[in-house]
């Protein structure tokens, strides 16, 4: 059974240390095990979702971000990147969302959900909540989705969106700019061998969120397909 080792973490702490391309050179056969393993881990994280929901990412190896970091446009010029991260997509455009997992010691999460969503998905997602606001506030409040993950997350208005009704019963979930759904791992979780099953119950535990946007996604306010 595939899992996070320690080697995979001391691999990330020693990387941090030495964020520099001489060091990451000199060590490159090190990263290439260490890449290796996750590359197994990101097989069997696939298959097990595959069991649950449409999944169109191909292999393990191509949910694998690169570890290398685009510095073009930021102040921190160190070359790497000190986690390990995946994300799998959903297939079709009539299943939104996606999932992803983040791996670094002292820092390690799941999320899905809805990032930066368009101007018109964020329109769709509004207005469907403004009538069945109801029934995203259940799934939010339901055991499964608080015990996972406690609240949506997510970056928020501080008023009312133009054009909503800023006394609406929903206005709290109207002024949400971002949907998404975080859960985080201690380190002991993590190096767990059971750990790919638990990051798998986490990402069902989102089915019940990403149906509901999928739904608001694809369908005008009458409820007819978009696609």
């Amino acid at each position: 059974m595939a899992q996070i080792t320690k080697s995979n973490f001391d691999f990330l702490k020693t990387l941090a240390k030495n964020n520099n391309r001489e060091w990451f050179t000199e060590n490159k056969s090190s990263y290439e095990k260490n890449r290796a393993d996750l590359v197994e881990f990101s097989d069997e994280l696939l298959e097990l979702l595959k069991t649950h929901d449409d999944i169109d990412t191909i292999s393990g190896k191509k949910a694998l971000y690169r570890i290398y970091r685009d510095v073009r446009f930021s102040k921190d010029k160190t070359p790497y990147k000190t986690h390990y991260s995946m994300s799998f997509s959903r297939a079709t455009k009539l299943l939104r969302g996606g999932y992803f997992l983040s791996i670094e010691p002292g820092n390690s999460f799941l999320g899905g959900g809805f990032w930066g969503p368009s101007s018109s998905d964020l329109k769709l997602i509004r207005t469907n909540i403004l009538e069945f606001g109801d029934e995203l506030t259940k799934i939010l409040h339901s055991k499964q989705f608080a015990t996972n993950f406690g609240a949506m997350e997510g970056e928020q208005l501080k008023t009312s969106p133009k054009g909503f009704d800023k006394e609406h019963k929903q206005i709290k979930l109207l002024r949400y700019k971002q949907f998404l759904a975080v859960k985080k791992f201690t380190d002991k979780e993590v190096l767990s061998k059971d750990f790919a099953q638990i990051v798998n119950e986490g990402f069902k535990a989102m089915r019940p969120f990403f149906d509901y946007m999928s739904e608001a996604l694809t369908t005008d306010a009458n409820g007819v397909p978009l696609y």
